[in-house]
Parts: C-alpha cells; structure tokens; sequence
C-alpha cells in the first residue's frame, strides 16, 4: 500500500469512529478510537515529511475533540 493510501485508509478510520461517537452508548470509546487514528496518520504524515497534511488532521483532530467536549464529555 502506498504511504499516502495508509494516510487516507487511517483517516477514514478515524472519521468512521467520529460518526459512531453519534449513535454509541458510550461515545468516549469512539472517541479515543478517533484520536488514535488522527494521531497514527499525524504521525505516519510527519515521518513523510508531509507536515501540510499533518497540519490539516491536526485542525480536524482538534475540531472532533470540540465536538467531543461540548456534546458528549459529560454522557
């Protein structure tokens, strides 16, 4: 698989987990799954050199734990 496919495959993982957080009982557990994701594909993209792309999953990573936070920290 190529290194910009592993990208993309460990970010559409960690999106899937994001979407579960919506219909899970427990949406803690999505979203650890989530940031483990973004940071694996964070870090798979810093090692490439590809600090654009790790910047943006960064400000997504970021976004998913706003929405964590005010919509579901407290369930």
């Amino acid at each position: 698989m190529s290194d910009r496919l592993e990208i993309a495959k460990l970010e559409a993982l960690a999106e899937a987990a994001y979407d579960r957080m919506y219909e899970a009982a427990r949406p803690k557990d999505a979203y650890e799954d989530a940031c483990d994701y973004f940071n694996d594909a964070i870090e798979f993209s810093r090692r490439l050199g590809l600090e654009d792309e790790a910047a943006r999953l960064s400000i997504r990573k970021a976004h998913v734990t706003a929405v964590y936070n005010s919509q579901f920290r407290w369930i």
